[in-house]
């Protein structure tokens, strides 16, 4: 029995499997993610009746609009790791005031965002994509923005509730704002169910309108004091020292995620180079894989949890066994999902006949590739989880940047300099990206420097 003054209090208990901690924070997230890839899937399966042009044009417009989970790392990063730190040393209150400071940094940011809309053609244009695809992806990328702000919002507070290990709440809310995105995009694109036939924007403003009826179910939970996390009070700890603390942990995560996705656009614009099957080929194999990235991305936010409140509560040999547990978990469980998907390569890709035979293809051969790495991918997700658990978000920052940007596009850039590459040397590139992550997040865990990290 621990007492209020004792600083184990509100800490997981000790003994026991290690697997017993894990799971029950990883499954929700991973039962979570599997809907939204699912969702994410209907959605690209609905756009590409319309033709790979407009399969393209959304692709491109969610690649840009998933800049905006890169910028908002810079509060719900510091979020996760406060929050899990303040419910480790049984200081609810604590949590709660980094919970509701970081809705009011999220909003703004939200905000900010909302700058890029009179410049969309333009953004647009830097891909390099064909007219037919440009037009479109503006107009997509424009509603999407709109949505934004409250977007921003639900993702601070399922960050705050993934902190203080609530992953049940995130996952139920999920599942309605998914069922609510698929009825609409197809409503709104075939106007159907009494809705307008909008097309490609239909399923923009559909998905829009979903993701703040998620934000809308979070204020009411929070409003009526339903959240593990009570309200104590809308102003209390609005101060510069705490907001502060949450910029420092999270601006080098935004930096990370922000620098990581503009990567990915300058891949996607190499890409582009090939044509619109080429394009399209990588974003669909993408969404058929995100189902290999849900254990990941599970195991990510049971290590980041774990490693944050077992390091609030001082106990860090523990943090450091339910890193490496969960690590060993996501390697596992994430080859034998990519294994099966590989398996599976030609009717899974053949789900988008409607894009034509080129772009079938080149799906296959993608989801090879990228099937293949899904252990090395998982180390990424594991122990860079760990790392931002534990406040320690420079190194995996470092790792990213030279990943991406040395390994993916120095190869890439490299291959197109010295002769005529075809699509899939540029795409075997990935291997080397993921390899040189892999090893560089393994050394720093296993240096344990992270245990120290000020926060």
């Amino acid at each position: 029995m621990t007492t209020p003054d004792d600083p184990t209090a509100g800490a997981p208990a000790p003994g026991g499997p290690t697997a017993s901690r894990v799971w029950p924070l990883a499954w929700p997230t991973m039962l979570s993610m599997a809907l939204n890839s699912s969702v994410g899937l209907a959605d690209f399966l609905i756009v590409g009746q319309l033709g790979a042009a407009e399969l393209a044009a959304a692709g491109v417009a969610h690649q840009l609009h998933f800049m905006l989970f890169g910028v908002m790392a810079a509060v719900t990063t510091g979020t996760v790791a406060l929050v899990a730190r303040a419910c480790g040393a049984s200081e609810e209150r604590e949590a709660d005031r980094v919970l509701r400071l970081s809705c009011a940094l999220g909003a703004g940011v939200g905000a900010l965002t909302l700058l890029v809309l009179p410049f969309a053609d333009a953004v647009i244009g830097l891909f390099g994509v064909e007219p037919e695809v440009a037009g479109p992806a503006a107009r997509y990328l424009r509603i999407l923005f709109a949505f934004n702000v409250p977007f921003a919002i639900g993702l601070v507070v399922a960050s705050g509730l993934r902190g203080a290990g609530d992953v049940r709440t995130p996952l139920w809310i999920g599942a309605i704002v998914n069922v609510a995105n698929v009825f609409l995009n197809f409503g709104l694109v075939f106007g159907r169910f009494g809705m307008p036939e909008l097309g490609l924007d239909g399923s923009a403003l559909g998905t829009g309108i979903a993701l703040t009826l998620g934000t809308v179910i979070l204020f009411l939970l929070w409003w009526r004091d339903a959240l593990v996390l009570p309200r104590h009070g809308w102003l209390d700890g609005f101060d510069r020292e705490r907001a502060r603390r949450i910029l420092r942990i999270g601006v080098p995560t935004a930096i990370e995620q922000t620098t990581w996705q503009l990567g990915l656009i300058l891949f996607l614009r190499v890409i582009a180079g090939y044509g619109t099957e080429a394009i399209s080929a990588y974003l669909i194999g993408v969404r058929i894989l995100s189902f290999s990235f849900v254990p990941g991305i599970g195991f990510a936010t049971a290590a980041s949890t774990l490693v944050g409140q077992y390091l609030g509560a001082g106990r860090p040999e523990e943090a450091a066994r339910f890193g490496w547990r969960s690590n060993r978990g996501a390697m596992i469980v994430m080859g034998a999902v990519g294994l099966t998907i590989i398996g599976f390569a030609r009717p899974l890709a053949g789900m988008f006949g409607a894009a034509g035979d080129e772009t079938v293809d080149l799906t296959v051969t993608f989801i090879y590739i990228l099937g293949a790495v899904q252990p090395l991918m998982a180390v990424e997700f594991a122990l860079g989880g760990a790392l931002r658990g534990a406040g320690d978000t420079r190194f995996p920052l470092v790792a990213i940047l030279t990943g991406l940007f040395v390994f993916r596009l120095g190869s890439a850039f490299t291959l197109q300099a010295l002769y005529q590459p075809t699509i899939v040397h540029i795409w075997l590139c990935l291997i080397s990206d993921y390899a040189v992550k892999a090893l560089m997040l393994t050394w720093r865990f296993g240096s344990g420097r992270w245990q120290t990290t000020r926060v």
